[in-house]
């Protein structure tokens, strides 16, 4: 870790304004050189023409010195800030490349300062997922992390364990002196308590995991209802291709959109209905498959048809899934109602039309992505971190046979272990092996 780095931290493309970033022993070094400044003061922002090896201008940009300790990174960290552009940063870049920077790695500026003790991996992760937020909630979750929210449960309940595990030593080591009749009872609440906790977080993280990931939405039904025409009016273009042909949908169709502060992504499925069509039952297959992930269902029924058998199978696909949020909506509602409204009265339906368009079932989307979204509880926001606080309950439900029946060093033994696997969410034991795989997920740059 004693050379410098450097990468461009913005988006490729066409922008105001570009950064470079330097981090690393020769960031000042580089900075007199490329600027031809002399006196450089941190934390001010230099407005200086920047020059190549060959001392042909490049730009007028904005410099700022940060120097160790006081940076992101914990070292020295001088940032350019260029025209936007590719040619202009990479013009920068390349120049500090030559007086012996290296390219830096996905994440290699966050693996630094986690290193140096500037940010635990809480919220390394934190900063990470900020960046893929797709809501407003995401946000205000990533942003809580940020400040230390998950860091400082992983702390409460790792002092929780250690508490146990020493009145478990305690008695251990005095077996025969006179130890309070309640210190059992107290370990139990204490573990009950923990676990409870844990399930809640985890039950909440599964449950709004679409906050961070982008919620998906699938829309089923029988062919023909209008689930293409209701794809293609929440992007705004023609995405699918709408006909009066029953099966023109034969496969999956999923596409990104904003809906209110959410980006969620919405899945248009083939129309499920018993075929002989082998392409067509591959796309049927695929749709089940698309219902099986989502986590928002929208069931569309045509309301200008009778109600038949492939509609019920359409309910037979929403009782499997009860588990998940549901809308039902009846389609076709500006032509002659002859579906039978009693059958999907248990779902509240709303009815809605291609014709009038479908901001009553986009209004019901919004509000139900907004319930979802709501609520203070604590989130995990990444599969590692859940994988460690269900690691830490399973050693917790462990540590509790031997307990009870009297066999410490088992007892012992376990709780260990859970406070192995509830410490690892914020600075693991194996450090390389974890870290080179987190911070590998990381945008160049950061």
């Amino acid at each position: 870790m004693h050379d410098s780095i450097a990468a461009i931290a913005t988006a490729s493309g066409v922008s105001s304004i570009s950064i470079i970033r330097v981090s690393g022993g020769a960031a000042l070094f580089v900075a007199k050189k490329i600027s031809k400044l002399q006196n450089i003061t941190p934390r001010y922002a230099h407005l200086t023409s920047l020059y190549n090896s060959e001392d042909d201008l490049i730009d007028q940009a904005i410099m700022i010195y940060f120097s160790a300790p006081h940076s992101f990174t914990g070292e020295d960290i001088v940032e350019f800030q260029c025209h936007g552009g590719m040619i202009v940063a990479e013009a920068i870049l390349d120049t500090v490349m030559k007086y012996g920077i290296r390219l830096a790695q996905p994440g290699e500026f966050s693996k630094r300062a986690f290193l140096n003790g500037k940010i635990d991996l809480t919220e390394a992760e934190a900063i990470s997922k900020l960046i893929e937020a797709k809501s407003v909630d995401a946000a205000k979750i990533l942003a809580k992390q940020m400040k230390g929210e998950l860091k400082y449960f992983v702390d409460e309940s790792r002092d929780a364990l250690l508490k146990s595990l020493a009145y478990s030593e305690v008695m251990i080591d005095y077996a025969e002196e006179d130890i309070p009749d309640d210190i059992m009872q107290n370990i139990l609440m204490q573990l009950d308590t923990l676990t409870k906790k844990i399930e809640q977080i985890v039950d909440a993280s599964h449950r709004r995991r679409g906050l961070i990931e982008g919620f998906k939405v699938a829309i089923i039904g029988k062919p023909n209802v209008g689930k293409s025409s209701l794809l293609n009016a929440l992007l705004s273009y023609d995405r699918a291709i709408v006909s009066d042909i029953a099966g023109t949908t034969r496969d999956t169709i999923e596409e990104q959109v904003r809906i209110g502060s959410h980006i969620i992504r919405l899945v248009d499925t083939a129309g499920i209905r018993d075929s002989k069509d082998t392409i067509e039952k591959i796309g049927i297959e695929r749709s089940l498959s698309s219902v099986e992930d989502a986590d928002i269902i929208i069931a569309l029924f045509d309301g200008s048809r009778i109600f038949d058998q492939e509609d019920e199978n359409i309910i037979s696909i929403l009782q499997k899934y009860n588990d998940k949020h549901c809308i039902v909506a009846i389609n076709k509602s500006d032509l002659e109602l002859k579906l039978d409204r009693g059958k999907l009265e248990k779902f509240k339906p709303i009815e809605v039309s291609a014709k009038k368009g479908f901001e009553r079932l986009t209004k019901r989307i919004e509000i139900l992505l907004d319930t979802i979204g709501k609520g203070d509880e604590l989130m995990l926001i990444s599969a590692r971190q859940i994988e460690a606080v269900e690691l830490a309950k399973n050693a917790i439900f462990e540590a509790k046979t031997p307990l009870l029946s009297g066999e410490l060093e088992f007892f012992s033994y376990h709780l260990q272990e859970a406070v192995k696997a509830i410490s690892s969410i914020s600075k693991p034991y194996d450090n390389e092996e974890i870290l080179d795989k987190m911070f590998g997920e990381f945008c160049l740059g950061k």
